[in-house]
């Protein structure tokens, strides 16, 4: 049976662009759907473009294995495409005693996640790095970095155009039923709205992921897994940057917690927090800079009165609620849905963007593509 692609993917963000491009790197004809009017828009574009060394997820895990891999992968893309990107490093910093242990675990687990140049630090060491810094002691992770996430975009887009693939805006996907001989019937809205026929099909769509997985025809209901919205604001410093690092306290249930970065503008950002929502609403309350500022002061107890100012907002597609222990990456091919051909992936949050080219390849793999 011929098709009129190899592969569809749903979602233009660096998750759906990185299996693209895996995908197209095999060898396939590649069809890359999104709805918004620009890639990545969505959960990719409102994020802390944060490299993420590995140091959080449990050893063994998907997000484990992936953000270690994929850091790797994501230094040497960006190199080799000349995409800006900064190795500034990140302190995990316990600001009082009682923290220690706290990151001292942390240590553990990121060694054992395979993280490389770890050193453990004495407050006055983490001072020396940083003099504004409050540590009573810290971790040095070297690996982690910042980087320019919408110009690594732009190059996945174009190794997919370079293969002879398409990247289509403006072309929401609205559903798609499987063939009796395998394979999808794709139906594209928007203007130019048509069916196009793919062997494979693979679902990358951040919040849209359960909507997007209950419009294909025979997908079980009982696959998809519930959908929380973790939404998280941002802060913006009026002055010069204190830190060249990453600065990030221990984390909170459920994320990674308010954390510092100097932006490759060269400026202070502080966030995200982490508040469950019901709606996509991308409003930042000026009245949370008081909060944000007790929270800043427990590491730069210098920061100024009156000095943050709104910035903006991301939402995370998370799988778990208040309180409930934060589950892992889920991809779920065959042995999931019972479909041939189709991968869907769900809550894709944090490492995502740094797991995102291993992702890409682990789905190029699973659908035993060579």
């Amino acid at each position: 049976m011929s098709f009129d692609f190899d592969a569809v993917v749903v979602g233009a963000g660096a998750v759906g662009l990185a299996c693209g491009r895996a995908l197209s790197k095999r060898g396939l004809t590649v069809l890359v759907l999104e709805k918004d009017v620009h890639i990545g828009q969505g959960v990719s574009s409102r994020n802390s473009e944060v490299i993420h060394g590995g140091l959080y997820y449990p050893t063994g895990s998907l997000k484990a294995q992936f953000c270690v891999e994929g850091r790797r992968a994501l230094y040497a893309f960006l190199a080799s495409h000349k995409i800006d990107h900064w190795k500034c490093g990140k302190l995990v910093v316990a600001t009082q005693e009682p923290e220690v242990a706290r990151i001292e675990a942390i240590f553990e687990q990121a060694t054992a996640n395979g993280v490389e140049g770890l050193e453990h630090l004495t407050g006055a060491q983490a001072r020396a790095l940083e003099p504004e810094l409050n540590a009573h002691a810290a971790i040095l992770s070297p690996e982690s970095g910042l980087f320019d996430s919408h110009g690594y975009m732009l190059a996945l887009q174009g190794e997919i155009e370079d293969a002879g693939g398409s990247v289509v805006i403006s072309a929401p996907f609205e559903g798609a039923e499987p063939l009796a001989g395998g394979g999808f019937t794709v139906r594209v809205g928007g203007e130019g709205a048509m069916e196009v026929s793919s062997r494979l099909l693979v679902t990358a769509p951040g919040l849209s992921s359960q909507a997007v997985a209950a419009s294909i025809a025979g997908y079980p209901a009982i696959d998809i897994p519930p959908r929380h919205l973790g939404k998280g604001v941002y802060f913006r410093l009026v002055g010069k940057a204190p830190f060249n690092r990453l600065i990030y306290p221990p984390p909170i249930p459920g994320a990674l917690g308010t954390h510092y970065r100097k932006d490759l503008g060269g400026q202070a950002v502080f966030g995200p927090d982490l508040v469950y929502v019901e709606t996509e609403d991308y409003s930042v309350d000026p009245a949370k800079a008081d909060e944000f500022a007790a929270y800043i002061r427990r590491f730069w107890p210098a920061l100024p009165e009156g000095a943050l100012t709104p910035d903006y907002a991301g939402i995370r597609p998370k799988l778990h609620g208040p309180g409930e222990p934060q589950p892992d990456f889920q991809l779920h091919g065959r042995e999931h849905h019972g479909i041939d051909g189709l991968m869907a992936l769900f809550g894709i949050e944090s490492p995502g963007l740094t797991s995102s080219l291993a992702i890409g390849e682990a789905v190029a793999d699973a659908l035993q593509v060579s």
